[in-house]
Order: C-alpha cells, then structure tokens, then sequence
C-alpha cells in the first residue's frame, strides 16, 4: 500500500513545479510571492513564444522548518518560465535596468476563449507584467541550491 506523499517529505529538495491551470498558477504564485529580481533578469524570446523571469525566491515551503530548528530562513535562485505566449506587456518596468530591485507580489490567470488567456505578474510598487498565452503552461524550477536570505527576516506585509 503507498501512501500519499506529506509536505515535510519535500522541505529540501528543490522545487520543478508545473501549471496548466488557475489553480496549478496559484500553487506557483504562492511559493513566488515576495521573490526579487531586476528586469535584467526578464527574458521574452518572442520566436520561442517563452517568457522567462530568473528569481531569487524566499523559501515560503521553508519557514516552519526554519523556525523549529531555529536556523535562519532561505532564499533560492528558480526560474519560472511560461510558453505558449504570444504577446508581452509591462508596465513601470525599465527594461534591462541591473540596479531597479522589482519584488513579486501576485501571478494571477485571466481566462478567455479556447484555453488562452493572460497572466498577470503584479510587482511591488504598481509595475507589472501582462503575459498573454495561447495555453497556460508554467514551470518553477529551483537551479541553486539555497542560501541564507541576506535579511535574515521573513517578508512581511502589513494589511
């Protein structure tokens, strides 16, 4: 008999998540919440229909771990890729600007006709990207291996 797979089992391997839906996005939105990067680090590669964001993501998944053994909380290097996409927009985004520090608050999935869409990144400080696809498919892929987050805090966000 197996038995189903628990949260802990996964608390230090690196993330490869993929979403094909609304509710994979928001599995993915979750974990890249609070994640920063300059727009130096967005990439749309329009002949390969891909939209690719490199991120230093706050280890969410982490926290209670974390706090329980009392060690300080992470940060990883993940790229999160979309295909299919068609069509890139942004707003209060200077491209290819390596000093501006942009932070991920939200990704949400605007559903239209036949599979297609748009994926909304909103960014701390009213900057966002508008991604539209011709189907939903995303991936979030960890490719360092984490390392202590530079404030030694979690973020935080005051209601």
């Amino acid at each position: 008999m197996s038995m189903d797979a628990r949260f802990e089992d996964g608390g230090e391997k690196p993330l490869n998540l993929g979403a094909l839906d609304g509710d994979d996005l928001k599995v993915i939105a979750t974990l890249t919440q609070d994640s920063v990067f300059t727009s130096a680090d967005a990439s749309w590669r329009a002949h390969e229909r891909r939209f690719a964001l490199l991120l230093n993501r706050f280890r969410w998944e982490d926290m209670d771990a974390a706090e329980k053994r009392g060690r300080p909380v992470e940060r990883v290097r993940s790229i999160l890729v979309f295909d299919n996409v068609m069509k890139v927009a942004s707003q209060g985004v200077s491209p290819g600007d390596k000093d501006s520090v942009l932070s991920l608050l939200d990704i949400e999935f605007e559903p239209g006709e036949d599979g297609a869409g748009a994926v909304l990144l909103t960014l701390a400080g009213d900057g966002a990207f508008r991604v539209e696809v011709e189907a939903l498919e995303a991936t979030l892929k960890d490719v360092t291996r984490p390392y202590v987050a530079p404030s030694h805090k979690a973020p935080h966000h005051d209601i």
